[in-house]
């Protein structure tokens, strides 16, 4: 399955309490699909996008863009407390990288994105 028929945007799949697999756009969650298998479930979710997608067209609207291609904005400021500031800034020290660059990388091991759709 081409990873690129869901315009980048990220998918969710899994296995309801029916026994159904579920797949949905995670930026939207309204545009979903069901089956029997986790492949054909895939495949329900592209007809469905490409029903919205000509929703959008025939309405002469824009189509939604995924997340991931949009600007790059600039870094999040999150307020921690005080000793986990400098345990954190201790840590950073210790391995020779920015505060910035710890927390990015510990959100990176946390957060990875899961890749469902493959070629």
């Amino acid at each position: 399955m081409n990873k690129n028929m869901f315009d980048g945007f990220a998918i969710n799949l899994f296995l309801d309490e029916d026994g159904d697999y579920l797949a949905h756009f995670v930026e939207m969650p309204n545009v979903s699909a069901f089956s029997d298998t986790p492949e054909d479930a895939l495949k329900e979710l592209a007809v469905a996008w490409e029903g919205v997608k000509e929703s959008y067209r025939k309405h002469h609207e824009p189509i939604p863009q995924a997340p991931s291609r949009e600007a790059y904005e600039p870094p999040v400021n999150v307020p921690v407390d005080k000793e986990l500031y400098h345990v954190l800034i201790d840590e950073a020290a210790k391995a020779g990288i920015s505060l910035y660059a710890l927390v990015a990388q510990k959100l990176g091991k946390t957060i990875a994105p899961t890749e469902i759709a493959r070629e």
